[in-house]
This record gives structure tokens, sequence and C-alpha cells, in this order.
């Protein structure tokens, strides 16, 4: 039974920050993220709510152990000295897969090989046995190299983050789930303002913002693979889901827009948003962009227009930066207006410089996220201390300022 766990959790480069916030948000006072990984300590619960609630995180990682390797003799003894037993029992159906970055030894098959190698030689004193049956419990594991530094990991997720469940079918230009989470998060939007996406595609900025608005755990629905670990307490991811679903807001007051000018997109964004639990929490309209508008004076537009990578693409995409800049800046001009793609003269073509960028990659592709900050709205004013009367009750006679201020 291991019971100071040593994890590491992955995300999409540019949003190390938004998870190191998460990470603090479940109760991690420690973290450290180095090339591009997030290294924290806890126990089982901590390990359930990362891969419970962690919205940007891609992967929730096992750190079996660290150390430097230039040839395969140094590979086999070093994956050798980790006590695989505190992890695999005896039959512990384990694959091994390997990565090389920038490092001495790069043949993949090779590194498989003289690994489960390894690691078989270390079960088998460990069991007091020739042979291991590998018919039980999965283990993903694999060795990591980056310049000639080897990472010995175990996948306590078993698929990638991202993978809600709600999104069913993909559209023409996905965003992944935990990317769209995390420019959201980027954003700074709280539930209490409007949000827009005029090019929804199948909804899955609309949906992770509603998801955050009603607090429900991007990880609710789905399996992870440490959960059926022996030694990982089964109890206590069980109860950990509990405590997810009495913490949703059902009754959140979102006002989240979405809209697309493709039918078929937006069928799936309806069906998507059922699926996540949201439907009811989105509203859906085939419209361009052009024709948006809104009677709230304060919001945010969070969008991931068409980027045109093929060169008729590319054109149209560049008119329609320009209707953005123009169309936003006169019907929303009091609004926040947040905006990735690949398009390296967006600025120009949109008419505004942003206020600030942020380097992101959307898949494989290479973006940066347009961050144009609106004013903040006004507070709400309270009535004067004079008109308050001893038949006032507390909190009567600002029921229409409070009304007011919602609106706005």
């Amino acid at each position: 039974m291991m019971k100071e766990l040593n994890l590491i959790a992955t995300t999409t480069f540019g949003l190390e920050a938004v998870l190191n916030r998460e990470l603090e948000d479940i109760g991690v006072k420690e973290h450290a993220t180095i090339n591009g990984r997030t290294y924290f300590k806890g126990d089982v619960r901590t390990l359930a709510k990362a891969n419970l609630w962690l919205r940007t995180a891609d992967r929730i990682f096992l750190n079996m152990g660290e150390f430097k390797a230039l040839t395969f003799e140094e590979l086999f003894q070093g994956v050798k000295r980790i006590r695989w037993e505190d992890l695999l029992p005896r039959d512990a159906c384990f694959i091994v897969n390997a990565r090389s970055v920038k490092s001495k030894i790069y043949s993949l098959r090779d590194i498989q090989a003289v690994s489960k190698k390894a690691i078989v030689e270390r079960l088998k004193k460990a069991y007091g046995c020739e042979t291991l049956p590998e018919t039980g419990t999965k283990y993903m594991l694999e060795i990591a190299f980056l310049e000639d530094k080897v990472t010995v990991i175990a996948d306590t997720s078993g698929h990638g983050l991202n993978r809600r469940g709600y999104r069913q079918e993909v559209g023409k230009s996905p965003i992944k789930e935990t990317l769209a989470a995390g420019l959201i998060m980027v954003s700074r939007w709280r539930p209490d303002r409007p949000f827009m996406d005029p090019f929804c595609g199948t909804g899955t900025f609309g949906i992770e913002a509603a998801m955050i608005g009603m607090n429900i755990a991007p990880g609710l629905k789905a399996e992870f693979d440490a959960e059926k670990w022996e030694g990982f307490s089964p109890e206590i991811w069980e109860e950990e889901r509990i405590a997810a679903i009495k913490a949703i807001n059902r009754n959140a007051n979102l006002r989240i827009y979405c809209s697309d000018i493709d039918y078929f997109q937006l069928k799936l964004a309806e069906k998507h948003a059922e699926l996540a639990g949201v439907g009811g929490h989105i509203h859906f309209q085939k419209i361009d962009y052009s024709e948006t508008g809104s009677r709230y004076d304060y919001g945010f537009i969070i969008t991931n227009p068409p980027y045109g990578e093929r060169l008729l693409e590319k054109e149209a995409a560049e008119e329609i930066y320009r209707g953005m800049g123009k169309h936003f800046s006169e019907t929303f001009p009091t609004w926040s207006v947040y905006v990735i793609t690949s398009c390296g003269i967006f600025e120009k073509l949109y008419g505004k410089t942003a206020d600030k960028k942020r380097k992101i990659y959307n898949g494989g592709i290479k973006c940066d996220y347009y961050q144009f900050f609106g004013p903040k709205p006004p507070k709400p004013r309270t009535a004067p201390e004079e008109t308050k009367t001893e038949e006032t009750k507390p909190g009567e006679g600002t029921a229409a300022e409070a009304a007011k201020a919602e609106e706005s």
C-alpha cells in the first residue's frame, strides 16, 4: 500500500498557472511545475479529487521514480530499483509505453523491452515466483526520456481527462474540453455575468462554462484506472463522487448564449449539452455572428472562430475577423472579448490591439489567445440609509436595485 503518492498533472502548454490554481482549490498547498508538468503530493483522496475536479489537466500520473540513463544497462538498473511490488500485484496486467526527446537512448521499442524485463525481474524476486500471469487489473506505465533523464510513471486516469462523456460526436473544428475550460478560466468569467459564443460549433465553450457555473465536476461520469487498483481504496473514490454530486448547483442562474450558422452543428451542441446535464442552462440559436446582440451592457464573448488553414478558407476567415472587429465594437462596446486563432495578423484584421495575448496550442496548431478587456460594470447602488423605515426588514428596499444589477 502506497501511503504518500508522488503525483504529476499534465496540461496544455500555456495553461500551467490555471492548473496550479485548480490544484490549490482541491487542497494541494505545495506544487512545482517543471518542463510542462506539475508535481505534487497527496493521498488516494487527493488523487480521486484531482481526476474528478481538475478541468484543465490532461492526465494524472503516479510518479514512480526519476533517474539519469545514458545506456540501456543504466535504464535496466534504474527501473529495477523501483519498488514495483508496492504498486503491482502478482497478477497485474501492465503495459509499458515509451517516449524519448533529445536523449542518447531513443529506440522506443528497446526502451519498452528493457524496462518490461526490469519490472518482471523485480516482481519475480518480490513474489518468489518464476512467471507472472498478467491476467489481473490493467496498469498503463510509461518510461519517458527527456535530455537523458528518465521519469517512470503510471497513468492513474486511463484516458484523457478531456473525455467528459458528453461529446459523442466531433464537429468540424473541435476544441478539447480541457482547453476550452482553461481559456474560460483565464478570462476570469464569473457565472453571474452573461456569456456568449457566436461560433459555438458543437458547443464545447458554452457547455464547459455551464459546468463551471453549476459546479459540475468534469470527471463525474468517467471511470479511472486507479480506482480499480489494489490498495487504492474504491470506497474513497465513491465518497468523492457522492460529494461531487451534492456540490452541484442545479439552481444556478446562468445566461449562456451559443450560436452558429450550421444547423447540424447546433443540433450536436444541443445533444452534447443534454448529455452534460446543462441543456436547460444554455440558449442555442442558428444565427450569423454579425446578427448577434444582447440586452445586457456587460458580458463576455469567448470564441474559437474559423482559422482558415487552407488558402480559400483563409480568405474567408480573414473577412470574418474584419467583420468581428466592426460588429463587436459597435454592438458589444462594453463587453470583454476573448478569441483563440492561429491567424498571425488577427489584430490587424480585427482593427484593435489586444490588451493581452497568450500563446497556446489547439491540438497541434500554434495559436494565440487574444484578450480584449471591457470596462468593469458599475457596482449596484444600495438604498440611502435615510430612506429606510422601522417597518423595513433586512434586504427589503433593495430588491429593485438587485434585479437591475442582475440585468447589468
